[in-house]
Order: C-alpha cells, then sequence, then structure tokens
C-alpha cells in the first residue's frame, strides 16, 4: 500500500484503530457480514476495571455479525465484546439483536440511533455498523446486477444520487443507466 498523502510533520503514532469486515454467502440463501474492531495505544494505559494495558494490547476488541436476505433486510444479528476498558460493556451485547428486520439502506443510521444510541449501545460497534453495511452492500451487489441484467429484479439503480459517481446528472449514469440520467443530454 503506497500511501498518497502529503508528507506528514514529525509526529508520534498513540492510537491505532483496525476494522476488518467479511462477507460470506451462506448455502441457505442468506449472507452473514462480519465485522472486527480492535483499539491499541502505543503507551501503557492504566483503567478501573480490567488494570493496566500494556502497549499494543487491545483497549477494544469487538465483532459484529449481521445476516442479511438479498434485499440486506437483516435477518439476525450478534454482537461480541471480547475486550473493552469496564466489564459491563458487555452488557449491551444482547440489544444489538433489535436490529433484527431493520433494512440497510436509506435512513438506516438514523433508525440504528434510536434503537442503540446513547446508553442503549456501544458508540464502537454502532460505529462498525457503517463499514458493516458498507460490505453488505459490495457482498450482494454482483447478483443484485445479474438479477437487474436478467429483469427480475427493479432495474433503478441502488446507489444512484448516493456520490459523485452515482450523481443523476453524472457520465457514468450517462453512459452505463442512460434511463435514469437527469444531466444535459449531449449528443
Amino acid at each position: 500500500m503506497v500511501n498518497k498523502l502529503s508528507f506528514p510533520a514529525e509526529r508520534r503514532l498513540m492510537h491505532k484503530r483496525t476494522v476488518r469486515c467479511f462477507g460470506y454467502e451462506r448455502h441457505d440463501g442468506y449472507y452473514d457480514i462480519e465485522g472486527h474492531l480492535t483499539d491499541s495505544k502505543t503507551y501503557r494505559l492504566e483503567d478501573f476495571d480490567r488494570g493496566p494495558m500494556e502497549p499494543g494490547e487491545p483497549v477494544h476488541e469487538m465483532f459484529l455479525r449481521l445476516t442479511v436476505d438479498g434485499d440486506l433486510t437483516i435477518k439476525a444479528s450478534e454482537a461480541a465484546i471480547v475486550w473493552s476498558p469496564y466489564n459491563i460493556c458487555k452488557a449491551v451485547e444482547v440489544n444489538f439483536d433489535k436490529l433484527a428486520g431493520e433494512v440497510i439502506g436509506p435512513g438506516f443510521k438514523k433508525r440504528v440511533k434510536q434503537k442503540l444510541g446513547g446508553t442503549q449501545g456501544c458508540t464502537h460497534l454502532v460505529e462498525l455498523l457503517g463499514p458493516i453495511a458498507t460490505t453488505a452492500f459490495q457482498t450482494i451487489y454482483p447478483k443484485n446486477i445479474k438479477q437487474e441484467e436478467a429483469g427480475t429484479k427493479e432495474t433503478k439503480p441502488r446507489l444512484l444520487n448516493t456520490c459523485h459517481a452515482w450523481a443523476e446528472d453524472s457520465e457514468m449514469i450517462r453512459s452505463r443507466h442512460p434511463k435514469y440520467f437527469r444531466g444535459i443530454k449531449t449528443k
């Protein structure tokens, strides 16, 4: 991996967060989307519940699995907190079951915040839902494209107006999805 950012000022690494997400197609037609988050420090950290944490030892280590169908409806959700600064944090794992029935799509973040915001959830697991949602879409996307091309699924692009490339007036939409292009047509 080549870093394309400008050369940084002199600095010292203090915190490292790693997020890894995986999308699996199951034999029963569902998909498992799993996320793993770890946080660590480069220095010794004192804490009330766990005692001292040495440099590189996980401050947080958490897993989250969403089982979804082809329409991104969550069928099941499971959270596991392996490491956290406070022993009480594990108590919110069961609250992530509340995601069952939600659809990953417009308004998802807002609905998650209503169900798992504040004291009902875990900030880190809720943040992990962002990359998990993206991974879910990327996992299911090839099958949805095949269904759209075969005419067995709605053809309106799901990503329409969700980013610069998918803007209804973009060159990409004009060339790939002309039915939905709303810009100035060129000859």
